[in-house]
């Protein structure tokens, strides 16, 4: 999956908010099928979501569906209507182990037949909210077709509620689970995850310290679920010009030595090697990647 910095959580049933999401410069938008939707809107917004997926097909912002999870008699519907030719992935709530994945693999893999798409065509992410799941992330993370996982750390929300801690701005009580998962992603090959969210509408400022945090945990990107977060989660998950001329010069300096024999360097009064250059090239190609975007 692309390294989406900011993915808005748009309710299926109101097309509308997803222009006023890109319009925002949304890296991606969650069409929601689950919570955000009544249970008298839900076939609504099924068709409301696929008419959207049509609408903004090959457009620059990345296009995921939440579904009804595999508790429910909905997610079958979902599938069959939102997987078609423009749909980046499918975010999966409730998930508790790899079976549950491959349930929806399935599912994915009979609808891209149906609709003539390649096989493959659609990821999956994982939403780790339970107990359960953060217990088998690692397996969760390396079932087929996953391409991202999103880590839940909201307050009161579903994992809040499971694991029974108190929620507090700073996050350490979800640290070890934060950081489970990057662990888990990184060990499955997986180059981004994401998390969720920041629920004040209104604490800019601790919507960025949340976001700083969680970058320098290993996070690409965040889950977001108003217009105005969409800014400042896109800023702090984006190297600044001085960080990004940092790197090149590192770079520069760890090849002007290696050109002469050198394994190691000083750089700016640092003790640089090759895994030091190898981590900058790596920033600045996910930075210029995200550029091209």
């Amino acid at each position: 999956m692309k390294p989406y910095r900011s993915l808005l959580f748009v309710p299926g049933h109101k097309p509308d908010w997803a222009d006023k999401g890109i319009r925002a410069g949304a890296h991606a938008l969650i069409l929601d099928l689950e919570d955000a939707v009544p249970a008298e809107a839900k076939d609504e917004a099924r068709t409301a979501t696929a008419a959207t997926i049509d609408r903004l097909a090959g457009g620059r912002t990345g296009l995921v569906v939440r579904v009804n999870p595999l508790e429910t008699d909905l997610f079958g519907k979902d599938v069959a209507a939102v997987v078609r030719p423009g749909l980046t992935a499918l975010l999966l709530p409730k998930v508790y182990g790899r079976d549950d994945v491959l349930a929806y693999d399935a599912l994915v893999t009979a609808a891209e037949i149906e609709r003539g798409l390649p096989r493959g065509s659609v990821g999956l992410i994982p939403s780790l909210e339970t107990a359960r799941s953060l217990t088998n992330v690692d397996e969760i993370a390396s079932a087929p077709r996953v391409v991202s996982l999103m880590a839940a750390a909201a307050k009161d929300a579903d994992i809040s509620r499971e694991v029974g801690f108190t929620w507090s701005p700073g996050g350490l009580e979800t640290l070890y689970l934060r950081s489970k998962v990057v662990l888990a992603a990184r060990s499955a090959g997986l180059a981004h995850v994401v998390l969720g969210l920041w629920q004040d509408l209104r604490d800019l400022d601790g919507l960025r310290a949340f976001a700083r945090a969680n970058h320098d945990l290993g996070f690409g990107g965040q889950v977001v679920i108003h217009p105005s977060h969409v800014g400042p989660v896109n800023e702090t998950y984006t190297p600044g010009a001085a960080e990004l001329d940092r790197l090149r010069r590192l770079v520069e300096a760890y090849e002007a030595g290696a050109r002469e024999g050198q394994g190691a360097v000083m750089f700016e009064g640092e003790h640089i090697d090759l895994a030091h250059a190898q981590n900058a090239r790596s920033a600045l190609a996910l930075a210029g990647h995200n550029e091209e975007e």
